[in-house]
Parts: structure tokens; C-alpha cells; sequence
């Protein structure tokens, strides 16, 4: 510092970019409105047939509960989800992994998943039903197909993010290709993966009730589009609850792995 200067503080201007989970402002909101759920069902502003109040969409789902009605279906739905994802996503990492690492299996790949990706996979369950048969198969190909896409363009977008530095350092280093793999690529790719699970679950959670409500007796789908036809919009919605809950068990899940499995970060 010059003679004679003298020395000013500077604010300081870090921070921020570290949001934090904030539960009770999420279960703040959600009070607030089904309170003013409740309270627009009360005064009467809504028809309880167009708009059930949260009271007789939880006695609903109660009974549902208690009476064991919604069990067969929410197994059903679970199997069928179960099976399609994780068929759909071992097929998925297995070709976003050649996609990223091999420049054949990227040429060949990259057009191929551009063109059909935008395809409405439950429209294919027809032609899946007429292939594979009307059973469960058919369901499950559909949700797989639905969760092979959203894996493939996931996986690959996380290799090809790896700094290459990294992967150079530890060639230079003569590591062999297999540890690069195991321990430089996979956990540099492993935040896209992840992310990438999240929207597959999603996508398989739509797939199985849109299934389930064209061609199925038993599952959430085909409950909620009985519930639907009959008019019973507080087991429809509670029907939906359920959907919802999943949706959040599902999304729990892979956060727990996440915290696993991204622990370096």
C-alpha cells in the first residue's frame, strides 16, 4: 500500500448459490391452501360434485384405506412401475455409456433417440399389446420405452460434461481404462444420472396410469377412470392423493441417493 493511503473495507459480496430445503415454508403453503380449499367448499362457491372438499377426500381415502379397496391397485401400479424402470434404465445406461464414450455408437445413437424421443410413447401401447399380448407386457414395454430415452440423453450428457483434463491426468498417470471409468467418468457423470432418474420416475409414474386407464382392470389409472366414469370425484381425487404420495416417495428416494452416492461433492 502507498505511503499516506489509506486502507477502506470492502463489503463482502459472497454467498448466495446455497438454497436451503426449507420444509416448513413448503408445509406453511400447503396449509394455507387447502384452507382456503376447505373454506371455498364451505361457503358453497363449488359444487362438491365439480370440487370435493379436502375433509371428503380424506374420509374417502380413508375408507379406501381401511377397507383395503386401494391396495390391490397401488401393488399393481408399484409392480408395473417397478419393472419398466428398471428395465428402461439398465437399457438406457448401457447405451448413453456408448454414446458418450464410443464415436460410432454416438453416431449411430444420437439420431436415432432425436427421432423417436418425441414420440408419445403411451401411443405405441396398441401396437405393443398386438405384439406382445394384452397382459402385463405390453404395460411394462411401454413404461420402459417412456424411461429409455430420458436415461440415455441423461447418461450421455453427463459423460460427455467429464473434463477432459481429468481423464487426461489420469492416462498420463497410466491408470487403466476400466478404473477411469469406475472412478474419474461414472462419478463426474453421476449428477446428470441422477437428474436424469428423477425425470424417468416422473415419466413412468405418467406412463403407468395412462396405461393402466386404456388397458387394465386393476391400478391407480384404472381406478381413478372408474371413479372418473361413475362420478365419484372425492375417490377420483383421493385416487390422485395417492398418485401424488407416490410421486413424493419416489422423489425421496432418489434424494437419499443422492446424498449417497454424491457425497465427494
Amino acid at each position: 500500500m502507498p505511503e499516506g493511503a489509506e486502507s477502506v473495507a470492502v463489503r463482502f459480496r459472497g454467498g448466495g448459490f446455497a438454497p436451503l430445503p426449507g420444509r416448513w415454508s413448503a408445509a406453511f403453503a400447503l396449509l394455507i391452501a387447502l384452507a382456503a380449499w376447505q373454506g371455498v367448499c364451505i361457503v358453497g362457491w363449488v359444487s362438491p360434485l365439480f370440487l370435493p372438499s379436502p375433509f371428503r377426500i380424506s374420509a374417502a381415502l380413508w375408507r379406501l384405506v381401511a377397507s383395503g379397496e386401494i391396495w390391490p391397485h397401488l401393488w399393481a401400479s408399484l409392480v408395473r412401475i417397478g419393472g419398466g424402470w428398471l428395465a428402461g434404465t439398465a437399457m438406457g445406461l448401457g447405451v448413453g455409456l456408448a454414446m458418450g464414450l464410443l464415436t460410432v455408437a454416438r453416431g449411430v445413437g444420437m439420431p436415432m433417440v432425436s427421432a423417436l424421443f418425441p414420440i408419445p410413447k403411451i401411443a405405441l401401447l396398441p401396437l405393443l399389446i398386438l405384439w406382445l399380448g394384452i397382459g402385463e407386457t405390453a404395460k411394462i414395454a411401454t413404461i420402459a420405452l417412456g424411461v429409455f430415452f430420458p436415461t440415455v440423453i441423461a447418461v450421455y450428457s453427463g459423460v460427455d460434461a467429464v473434463p477432459r483434463n481429468l481423464i487426461r491426468m489420469a492416462q498420463s498417470f497410466e491408470v487403466p481404462t476400466a478404473a477411469i471409468l469406475w472412478k474419474v467418468i461414472l462419478p463426474g457423470a453421476m449428477p446428470a444420472i441422477l437428474a436424469g432418474f428423477r425425470i424417468s420416475a416422473a415419466t413412468a409414474l405418467l406412463l403407468v396410469v395412462s396405461a393402466e386407464m386404456i388397458g387394465a382392470e386393476t391400478g391407480l389409472g384404472a381406478f381413478v377412470l372408474e371413479a372418473g366414469n361413475l362420478m365419484q370425484t372425492d375417490r377420483l381425487l383421493a385416487g390422485v392423493v395417492v398418485l401424488s404420495l407416490l410421486g413424493l416417495f419416489i422423489g425421496r428416494a432418489i434424494s437419499i441417493l443422492e446424498r449417497r452416492l454424491l457425497r465427494w461433492r
